[in-house]
């Protein structure tokens, strides 16, 4: 790599671990929220206005996470073999030109349904190549000793923007319809891509001669399978956010049109949860749990809440209550996990094992959100959503059982010359 430039006298307000790298993924990651935070929202009603009914949301949400099941792990692979930088550009490439045509099919007609799920399929194509890359480029960015503070800043930066993003997303819409928030986010990915095309990447590790894609797959599946920390959370989670995503993009937009008055509150009560993860991140700013994974595991249980309050329903201020707990508990289990994650995986596998990590993480959530209509239609939204609610207590207990989730402790990390580490002093 070559030599880092030398600091600015702006940069040098900024802590000494906030290198280039680490800044412009922060910068990024905001933007990004900001527009895809409202058009999550914005999608769901698209939908509703072009005459689908809740089994249509689930469809289009259902394709959008179905493409991260089949590809998540090409990316992953792909993204320790290729320069991360340039992985995360062509990803959010995709994602605007998809986001882009979706905007003007709602501005200029009546979308339908098969268009809608094609351009959110493609949408999460982009999100399949990206994740993988993006997490392993953050946690290369940060020495181990500032790992938490770091990842810490980064989500409450990020999930901030989000508070922002989807109560704007949800005022929009009301006002003007939901093509146009579309429209921002399309607009967000751009500059997105544009602030993560200056990333600096020294050269990609060096492989033995004839090791390919396969041989790279096989190495992350080790790293992942030999780790039963690792593969019973992701286990859990597969579960876990398979339910919080079908309340979160069925059920809730559904509720808020039938009870609590339309997107707006919704949009709200998701910013809520924002405020929450903010909180969380600051707390995790000074607090350093020593049984990392204890404590998060424990952060889990509180996600059972916003199903709940959706199957009561509780009224529009003490539903935002209970998504800011579940926000802020959520936090400290991200922040937790992202450092167990710094602390225990080599840096040259970090994007297959964050690969492993995120498809076993979502590889029931396309079933999930197509499902959820049909449930509803079965034995109702409030039993469907009650139902959810028991789905992420069960795992979340049954995971405390292993050994290592209630005892893998805090290790200082000794100082070492990386490329990854020299970056930091570059602004």
């Amino acid at each position: 790599m070559s030599s880092p430039p030398t600091a600015s006298p702006a940069s040098r307000r900024l802590p000494s671990w906030a290198g280039r790298n680490y800044t412009l993924l922060t910068g990024a990651a905001v933007v990004t929220n900001l527009g895809s935070h409202g058009a999550l929202i914005a999608s769901a009603f698209a939908v509703m206005e072009a005459g689908g009914s809740g089994g249509d949301v689930g469809l289009v949400a259902a394709a959008r996470t179905l493409p991260l099941v089949l590809f998540l792990l090409v990316g992953g692979a792909l993204a320790d073999r290729l320069p991360r930088h340039r992985v995360m550009v062509a990803a959010n490439a995709l994602n605007c030109v998809s986001q882009a045509v979706f905007a003007v099919l709602v501005l200029t007609g009546e979308p339908r349904l098969w268009q809608m799920m094609l351009l959110t399929a493609l949408c999460g194509t982009g999100t399949a190549f990206f994740n993988p890359a993006a997490e392993g480029m953050l946690l290369s960015s940060v020495s181990g000793e500032h790992s938490n503070r770091a990842f810490a800043l980064f989500r409450m930066a990020m999930n901030g923007a989000g508070i922002g993003g989807a109560a704007l997303g949800g005022a929009l819409i009301a006002a003007i319809g939901p093509g146009w928030v579309l429209a921002v986010d399309a607009a967000a990915f751009a500059v997105a891509g544009a602030l993560r095309a200056f990333l600096d990447v020294g050269p990609t590790t060096e492989r033995a001669p004839g090791g390919g894609l396969l041989s790279d797959l096989r190495e992350g599946w080790v790293e992942f399978r030999t780790r039963p920390w690792l593969w019973s959370i992701v286990l859990q989670f597969s579960v876990v956010v398979a339910v919080v995503g079908a309340a979160e993009a069925v059920y809730g937009p559904l509720v808020a049109r039938d009870r609590l008055g339309g997107p707006a509150p919704w949009g709200m009560a998701l910013a809520f949860f924002g405020v929450g993860t903010i909180a969380g991140a600051v707390l995790m700013m000074l607090w350093k749990p020593r049984r990392l994974l204890l404590v998060g595991t424990l952060c889990v249980f509180p996600l059972a809440l916003p199903s709940a309050g959706l199957a009561v329903p509780l009224p529009t201020w003490w539903l935002c209550a209970v998504m800011f707990v579940s926000g802020a508990a959520i936090e400290v289990f991200g922040v937790n996990w992202m450092t167990t994650m710094h602390q225990e995986i080599p840096e040259e596998k970090f994007s297959r094992v964050s690969a492993y990590d995120w498809f076993g993480s979502v590889s029931m959530l396309p079933l999930a959100t197509a499902l959820a209509g049909p449930a509803e239609n079965v034995f109702g939204r409030t039993p469907a959503l009650w139902g959810c609610a028991a789905l992420v207590i069960v795992p979340t207990a049954l995971v405390l059982l292993v050994p290592q989730v209630r005892h893998i402790t805090r290790r200082p990390v000794p100082e070492k010359s990386t490329a990854a580490d020299s970056s930091l002093a570059g602004v």
